[in-house]
């Protein structure tokens, strides 16, 4: 499923679920909000901070150290790879479950 995909069902799920009194919600909110999502999470990561989301899992940051490697252009030269942050998720027992079943 691609972003505008994404954009698409959210949008009809959640006016399928609100009241018919209610305002509904249109695609251009729904990017708004999924863009402020990823944006938060980025900075929670960026500071070293987890975000959890519960029963659905939990992004947090880690440091992948740095190591040594080979080119694969010249198998015989070694190279240094540097360290660098990278981005872990953790499912949570919801997911887990839901996709066991």
């Amino acid at each position: 499923m691609n972003r505008a995909k994404l954009i698409e069902t959210l949008t009809d799920k959640v006016n399928q679920q609100t009241n018919k009194d209610d305002q509904k919600i249109n695609k251009k909110q729904v990017d708004i909000i999924l863009d402020t999502l990823t944006q938060v999470i980025t900075a929670e990561l960026k500071h070293d901070r987890e975000v959890t989301l519960t029963g659905f899992g939990t992004f947090s940051s880690m440091t992948r150290y740095a190591r040594g490697g080979v080119n694969p252009r010249k198998p015989d030269e070694r190279i240094t790879i540097p360290a660098v942050k990278v981005a872990k998720f953790r499912t949570g027992k919801n997911l887990k479950e839901a996709l066991k079943s």
